[in-house]
């Protein structure tokens, strides 16, 4: 039996009670994954991507462990949510214009001191001032430094578009700003190199966008490593008592704790491992995060029908946003319908094989936002589901 298909028997055995659909995490392969964010950041602390993880109990799982500190969130209503329910330490990653928010995080002590919101622009100095409310509490702000690589003048960029700060002028100006306005604590910098932590470098089948993928990444991270550290050097000659750099993602943890302007690594979606991280030559990890979708049909000989399976995930629309038919090895899509919103024929000789209400595994193209899909996670350890939590979803929280 290959190892899929022994975890094939397993989730199957340790789910029987339950119907599907359903999701479930495999506590043994996420507490292995998160050994190797650890091992691979070398003693820097991890900061949790909470957008990846999407559950409440396994953010408390992996923050209870060695060499992880702080979670990276990402709205300012979450922010507060998961302040209010005991996480000290909330790096909000993306710039909110939620006044009522910023109304709640000025006038109360505890969120102040836990949440840090993110800035590049004085415009968004400006909207936190008008909507304090009366506040009077100094409000934490990080920078996001602007990775992108930009080639032949800035003519061609490579890299998400993100924040304006590109330079260490850039940045050590808005840091001015922040110093001389009263209300404001500048606290941090932030980096997140997409173009090299989220895009896959070893692409099956497409060994040349591989290979020159590769190379983008590595001339993308030699620059950025020369520039970071240059924006950290005029920041903190403007605010010496910075007290973190985070940077990277699960797909460059090694690469940017090498830096030595960094001082902790942010990662989240390593501890799932979705179906995109196959396509990385720098780690490899244990898929841990599954959902299970029932047969209610089989149309004809090599053929099944799930209920439901239309699960895109965001960005760029393509095959590779589509869940994966996991378990049993072997099933794939029909190309004239793929998966369905309510139904999804799934195609390959092992469909002969499954009955009216077998489970079918999928993996999620990306990690947490199989949570948007499903109210709870069954954790699996070893051959039996041992708790039920809640996502996110399940407990009524969608924040975008």
């Amino acid at each position: 039996m290959t190892a899929r298909a022994a975890d094939r028997a397993r989730y199957d055995r340790a789910t029987a009670s339950l119907d599907a659909p359903l999701a479930l995490v495999d506590l043994d392969a996420f507490d292995a994954n998160a050994d190797d964010l650890v091992r691979r950041a070398g003693g820097k602390p991890v900061r949790v991507a909470s957008k990846s993880v999407r559950c409440r109990a396994l953010l408390e799982r992996v923050l209870a462990r060695d060499g992880f500190r702080g979670v990276m969130s990402f709205t300012l209503t979450e922010s507060l949510w998961l302040a209010r329910s005991g996480f000290d330490d909330v790096l909000l990653a993306y710039p909110s214009a939620d006044r009522a928010g910023f109304a709640e995080l000025a006038a109360d002590p505890k969120l102040a001191s836990a949440v840090t919101v993110m800035v590049d622009d004085p415009a968004q100095l400006d909207l936190i001032d008008a909507a304090r409310d009366g506040g009077r509490e100094v409000v934490r702000v990080c920078l996001e430094l602007d990775t992108s690589l930009k080639l032949l003048g800035g003519r061609l960029r490579v890299g998400a578009r993100r924040s304006p700060l590109h330079s260490p002028g850039q940045a050590a100006d808005l840091a001015r700003t922040v110093a001389r306005r009263p209300g404001f604590a500048l606290v941090g910098i932030m980096a997140y190199e997409g173009h090299i932590a989220g895009v896959g470098d070893a692409v099956a089948g497409r060994p040349l966008r591989s290979r020159a993928v590769r190379l983008m990444q590595a001339a993308a991270r030699r620059e950025l490593a020369e520039r970071r550290a240059a924006v950290v050097r005029a920041v903190r000659s403007v605010v010496p008592g910075l007290e973190f750099v985070n940077g990277g993602g699960t797909g460059s943890v090694q690469h940017t704790a090498a830096e030595d302007a960094v001082t902790e690594i942010a990662a989240g979606s390593g501890l799932y491992v979705p179906r995109l991280f196959d396509n990385y030559t720098s780690f490899t990890g244990r898929p841990a995060a599954l959902f299970a979708l029932p047969v209610v049909r089989r149309p004809g000989v090599g053929v099944v029908t799930v209920l439901g399976g239309g699960y895109p995930a965001s960005g760029a629309a393509g095959r590779d946003r589509l869940p994966m038919p996991y378990l049993p090895q072997g099933l794939r899509y029909d190309p004239q319908e793929g998966p369905g919103e309510v139904q999804t024929p799934l195609l390959g000789s092992p469909a002969d094989d499954l009955l009216i209400g077998d489970k079918v595994w999928f993996r999620h193209a990306k990690a947490g936002e199989l949570c948007e899909r499903f109210d709870e996670l069954h954790l699996v350890e070893g051959e039996a589901v041992t708790a039920t939590v809640p996502t996110y979803r399940g407990e009524g929280r969608t924040f975008l």
